[in-house]
């Protein structure tokens, strides 16, 4: 028997409420769903839709409260079993109504030509050449406009977890971290990566062990010392600076002259209105020294909402002085939300994907980051770290109108 993740896992959804599976088996369906059923840990299990002729399915709720939806078909309708289970009604509804403008009617998954015979599809990818268009990738399957721009050939080539060169959003034990620096530069080398910025939160963050101006010279000497022993990794010296309430970042213009990648973040005041918080991160991309703007809503998913902020004029202005803006990687935020990412390519605003990583391990959800960015139709070119660090070094030295920091 195959088993397949469908549904919103699939499509990497930021939240996922429920897991869909398709399984596919060479026995009875129903059979095959009853057995899962009655599988111990299976608290209650409902009928489900029906999804092809031939299927059998299952709504099932584990003990611990996960929801699981099964659907078990026969081969030869695992293909259109699967895209149906993958997809966003939008997304179902749009390819739909794309195929009947070419006399293709699909209907429990199901593809029939205009005298009713059963078109028979393989795989996915043939499914959709079947309807007249390119394969969509499933992170892209929401009913966005990707079934139009499949129609005309018009497609990011999305970004991949393989083209990322390095990572620029890094804590340590210098704050709030529980990795060295050395053992930082060494995680990044066994990912393959060939830089990282370690941006310890600064002063202002007393409650993560914030930065003084001390810490900073010390910091730097370490990542002189470790950058002349650790050849083919390259430790940028970084900062996580919080915007002050007024828009001001945390300290004086000489320290921040001191840093290669500054991330400016707001870590405080959350209720500031609309208009206050919109004017605050504005006046900080007005900031020569600031690379990234880091987690730019503050949203920890499930348990706080993005504060009042517009988000456009935010992108705008960051396209427009050249900021990047993060896509933070850590799966409580995922902030910038995907949503957005579509806005900011249109703006041509750079995204820094970002693990905001408090640990070596912490550096894995990279893999989370690039899943966001590629439902948010980015592609490599738009991402800063899929650069080599040449290339973000000397983005962060444009707006500082000087080559001084340039590798």
């Amino acid at each position: 028997m195959d088993v397949d993740v469908a549904g919103s896992v699939r499509r990497r959804l930021e939240v996922v409420r429920d897991i869909d599976l398709v399984l596919t088996t060479l026995a009875r369906p129903a059979e095959v769903v009853r057995a899962f059923a009655d599988t111990p840990g299976v608290r209650d299990a409902m009928p489900g839709p029906p999804h092809t002729v031939a299927a059998a399915s299952a709504r099932l709720e584990l003990v611990d409260g996960t929801v699981c939806d099964l659907v078990c078909v026969r081969p030869e309708h695992r293909a259109s079993a699967v895209w149906r289970a993958t997809g966003s009604e939008d997304h179902l509804r749009d390819v739909s109504v794309h195929a009947a403008a070419r006399g293709i009617t699909i209907e429990r998954g199901e593809l029939h030509d205009h005298q009713g015979a059963r078109i028979p599809v393989a795989d996915e990818r043939a499914l959709y050449a079947a309807v007249g268009l390119v394969y969509i990738e499933p992170e892209l399957r929401e009913g966005r406009g990707e079934v139009a721009a499949a129609a005309r050939g018009a497609l990011p080539v999305l970004i991949e977890t393989g083209d990322v060169r390095g990572v620029l959003h890094c804590h340590t034990t210098y704050s709030d971290g529980k990795a060295s620096i050395v053992d930082m530069a060494a995680a990044a080398a066994a990912r393959g990566w060939s830089y990282l910025a370690i941006t310890d939160h600064s002063r202002s963050a007393f409650y993560a062990g914030g930065l003084s101006p001390e810490d900073i010279a010390r910091q730097h000497e370490e990542i002189d010392r470790v950058n002349a022993t650790r050849p083919g990794v390259r430790v940028l010296k970084g900062i996580e600076a919080d915007i002050l309430p007024a828009g001001h970042l945390d300290y004086d213009e000489a320290v921040l002259n001191s840093f290669e990648i500054v991330v400016a973040s707001v870590h405080s005041r959350f209720t500031l209105d609309r208009r206050a918080m919109t004017a605050r991160i504005l006046r900080a991309l007005d900031d020569p020294r600031v690379t990234i703007l880091g987690h730019p809503t503050g949203r920890l998913l499930l348990r706080r909402p993005p504060y009042a902020v517009d988000v456009e004029a935010v992108l705008e202005k960051a396209a427009a002085v050249g900021v990047a803006v993060e896509l933070n990687a850590d799966p409580h935020r995922l902030d910038l939300d995907w949503r957005w990412c579509q806005v900011a390519k249109r703006l041509g605003c750079t995204i820094a994907v970002g693990p905001d990583a408090h640990s070596t391990a912490g550096l894995d959800v990279m893999e989370i980051g690039i899943a966001i960015a590629r439902k948010g139709w980015l592609e490599a070119a738009e991402v800063l770290n899929t650069g080599d660090v040449d290339r973000v070094l000397a983005f962060a030295a444009r707006r500082r109108g000087s080559s001084a920091h340039r590798a």
